[in-house]
């Protein structure tokens, strides 16, 4: 089932709806009632990052100059002002033109501020203009965009009136406590409330009700002093649907899990590095995961604790979120490179370097670590090779790099790695050696670490190498990906990234049992990334055999996944799934598109959906709602002129053509938009649209394969071959550029290239049918 998107346009209303604010909720009491017992915990809370999440502008609150100043980017020169106690900006509309609009809410403090405007529809929006926190002399206090380096006006996906930038979506669930969106698609507005408007205590430990009347039936009615105040209280009943598995922990005061930690860390006599005295809970690290993770919602969060595979689909190891080797690249948070360290293998919560209430660390630098890591061992040259207090000497430096985001905001890599700049030289992912010593090659980096490591102790493989081959599909990709998946020390979400890359690989019989082994994994991502990875390598059977058992997974994003992969499958092959079972999911597959139905992307997913269960008029409605809601983007339209050129109806042709209009940028509109009539006289109508399909995405080469292939059909093998040459040259592993290159190489009479295509083709897939190939070009004279 395709998984949710996250940046596409939708029109604002006319109408205005209600706009967010607070309500009082059943088992919810506010922040401020847990302030009454809780002085230390509300003190060390107060100014912090949580704390300050939302604010109504105030002088005490804006950080900003709302003094008349000014800024100017792509033409449109916005001013910042006050006017009768309001803070105004003035700036462009979703019209285009300037128009003044009152800020509804501070958004953030630090190093950045940004301010949310009241738009019709309930919608809050959040400008794309911030102000920089900083101190002066670190480049701060000035107005900057967040996009500086791209052009963006009022049609623009990224344009602070667009869906993109809307709060209720993408950024209310984790600024808000009690964050209920209230989206009506009938009138596409939103009532969102909340119990506090910024990430108050209940956002972690849950409604309180039931704790507050625990602590004063203990106290005999008194507003003495609650025991602990460090895990969350009952949630209230979960949307109808499959039930969630409860959180672990063990309930106490009123409190359905415990947050709080016990453990202690200490060292072994001689030990250099602290182990932990128990086990640890996962409660603690999925409460925090909830806002600290890259990931789509699927479902309204049942309680504090809650597997994030049950309310979220986790974002793997993919490109352009994370390095082959699981560095982080876009902005991905920190949960996803927790869950790769040796410190989550170990035992480390996110307490024990983090205060929960003051979001603050324990300790200043290395004083840090070395609650857990020996000073006299690890705080020497002789460990760090730097000079003692230098920037390289700081243990952040090498094992958490830091990266800029939000153009201001510097976040540390929570993978805590040793550098490996070997693998820079290998597969050209980043270390934290060359991006300080810019100035030298990482072979120079790598060669001063392995003297360091010694002759006896060379660098052990890392599973990036695999994630690596698998992503530029290299020879031996099978093999390491297979190697990665299987081993129990690699991490879960590395191991699940191989195998879902296992779905690109050609690996015969090998790839069922791995898919199947991987499908009955203890973590859920794992099973996820087989259920995913099934369609594109397992015959139906087998693939029912693989996800039907998922269908009653325990989590919920595994069940969907397992869901797309089945009803591909025609019923009658389904063998030994139970209806009720797909009954149900689809049920709850449906519940999960309607919650976030104020994204164009759920439409689309429900007119898959329906395309799939042959309601061909349901599904053309839900895809023409796709379409009104995001008509700048293609996929609606082809999915509609591919819904109903499988219905024989001419009318076919004008999606693509709307699609064209509306995404002339579409690499997908104008492949799809190619004729589709294969008689002879009809082949070179189709080179055209091809060929822009691969101009506008060269980094896709079935664009360039599809044009080739229209070029030799034809009749111009030769300008075909020039397009494959050129395609995989950009792209050297695929196997179908160099195919189809031996292919149309031998037709021209060139057996010395077809022949190098094959061998090429051979030693990268090991197919038979290519080794079959190649003996055939060398036998022929």
């Amino acid at each position: 089932m395709p998984r949710l998107l996250l940046a596409l346009v939708v029109a604002l209303p006319a109408a205005a709806a209600p706009v967010p604010g607070r309500v009082d909720a059943p088992g919810w009491v506010g922040g401020a009632a847990c302030a009454r017992c809780h002085a230390v915990e509300t003190k060390a809370r107060q100014g912090s990052h949580h704390d300050r999440a939302m604010e109504t502008p105030t002088p005490e609150t804006v950080e900003g100059r709302f003094d008349g100043a000014s800024f100017t980017k792509d033409g449109v020169t916005s001013t910042f002002s006050r006017h009768e106690g309001a803070y105004m900006v003035r700036t462009d509309g979703p019209d285009g033109a300037l128009h003044d609009y009152p800020v509804a809410w501070t958004f953030g403090v630090e190093p950045l501020q940004q301010y949310l405007v009241a738009m019709p529809g309930g919608r809050l929006q959040a400008l794309g203009i911030a102000w920089d926190a900083r101190p002066k002399e670190a480049g701060g206090q000035r107005w900057f965009h967040l996009y500086p380096d791209e052009h963006i006006d009022h049609r623009d996906e990224l344009h602070w009136t667009a869906a993109q930038q809307n709060w209720n979506f993408t950024c209310a669930e984790c600024h808000s406590t009690n964050l209920v969106k209230g989206y009506a698609a009938a009138t596409d507005a939103f009532t969102t409330t909340w119990t506090d408007a910024n990430v108050a205590c209940e956002a972690c430990h849950g409604p309180g009700a039931a704790h507050v009347a625990w602590a004063e039936q203990r106290a005999g009615g008194s507003e003495a002093k609650a025991a602990g105040g460090d895990a969350p209280a009952a949630a209230p009943s979960p949307a109808a649907a499959p039930a969630s598995p409860p959180p672990t922990g063990t309930p106490r005061y009123g409190l359905s899990v415990a947050l709080r930690d016990d453990a202690t860390w200490t060292f072994a006599p001689g030990a250099a590095i602290a182990h932990r005295s128990a086990p640890p809970s996962p409660v603690q690290l999925e409460t925090c995961g909830r806002c600290h993770v890259r990931g789509a919602q699927l479902w309204p969060d049942d309680a504090p604790g809650t597997p994030l595979a049950q309310t979220h689909r986790v974002s793997l190891l993919d490109p352009g979120l994370y390095h082959a080797d699981g560095q982080i690249d876009g902005e991905v948070y920190e949960y996803g490179s927790f869950v790769q360290s040796r410190m989550h293998a170990a035992g480390v919560q996110c307490s024990d370097c983090h205060d929960p209430h003051s979001a603050r660390l324990r300790a200043p630098g290395n004083v840090l670590c070395a609650r857990c890591h020996a000073a006299p061992t690890f705080d020497v040259p002789a460990h760090h090779h730097h000079a003692p207090g230098s920037p390289g000497a700081q243990c952040v430096s090498c094992h958490m790099p830091e990266k800029l985001y939000m153009v201001v905001d510097g976040r540390r890599d929570h993978s805590l790695r040793v550098p490996r700049p070997d693998l820079t030289a290998a597969i050209g992912t980043p270390n934290a050696c060359t991006a300080c010593h810019g100035d030298r090659p990482a072979t120079w980096a790598a060669a001063q670490v392995a003297a360091w490591r010694g002759p006896q102790k060379p660098a052990p493989w890392h599973w990036g190498e695999a994630i690596h081959a698998g992503r530029t599909n290299a020879a031996g990709a099978l093999d390491l990906l297979l190697r990665a998946a299987n081993d129990r020390g690699v991490p879960a979400i590395a191991r699940a990234t191989a195998v879902g890359l296992l779905g690109g690989q050609r690996g015969g019989p090998r790839l069922g049992p791995a898919l199947m082994q991987a499908s009955r994994d203890a973590d859920p991502l794992v099973r996820r990334a087989a259920a995913e990875a099934a369609p594109m390598v397992l015959a139906p059977p087998e693939r029912v055999a693989l996800a039907g058992p998922l269908l009653r997974d325990p989590m919920r994003s595994v069940r969907f996944e397992a869901l797309g992969s089945v009803l591909d499958v025609p019923a009658a092959q389904r063998t030994g799934i139970a209806a009720a079972d797909l009954d149900r999911v689809i049920a709850e597959y449906r519940a999960s598109q309607t919650y976030n139905a104020d994204r164009a992307e759920s439409w689309f997913n429900l007119g898959q959906l329906d395309a799939r269960l042959g309601d061909a008029a349901a599904a053309e409605k839900a895809l023409g709602t796709a379409i009104r809601r995001a008509p700048a983007w293609a996929a609606p339209y082809v999915q509609l002129a591919d819904l109903q050129r499988g219905s024989g109806r001419e009318a076919a042709a004008e999606p693509l053509r709307r699609a064209i209009a509306a995404a002339p940028g579409s690499a997908e509109a104008q492949a799809a938009a190619r004729p589709r009539a294969r008689a002879p006289e009809a082949r070179p109508r189709r080179a055209p649209a091809l060929r822009r399909a691969a101009e506008l995405a060269p980094d896709e080469p079935r664009h360039a394969w599809v044009y080739a292939i229209a070029l030799h059909d034809g009749g111009d093998p030769k300008a075909a071959i020039e397009v494959l040459r050129r395609a995989q040259a950009r792209h050297p592993n695929v196997p179908d550029l160099l195919a189809t290159l031996a292919q149309y190489s031998a037709e021209t009479g060139d057996r010395a290239g077809a022949l190098a295509w094959a061998r090429r083709l051979a030693d990268l897939t090991g197919d038979p049918a290519a080794r079959r190939m190649v003996e055939m070009l060398e036998r022929r004279p």
